[in-house]
């Protein structure tokens, strides 16, 4: 059972949306712990030093879906 999930979908150029994943890496990279905004709700969430990381690509006929997941 979830206790909480966040999630947004929105369309933009693919260099803002490399430039949101190099801004949520330098966040990661920088301390333990990630802030963000969404939806006028601001979270916390602590990150340990070590996380498993999940790359998934999706290849459809008229679609395709990259999938980078963090967990611990």
């Amino acid at each position: 059972m979830d206790i909480l999930e966040v999630e947004t979908k929105e369309t933009m150029s693919r260099e803002e949306a490399a430039a949101r994943l190099r801004t949520f890496a330098d966040k990661l990279a920088g301390n333990n712990d990630i802030e963000f905004e969404r939806g006028g709700m601001q979270f916390k969430v602590h990150v340990p030093d070590e996380v498993q990381v999940k790359v998934e690509l999706e290849l459809e006929t008229d679609e395709r879906e990259l999938e980078i997941e963090l967990t611990w």
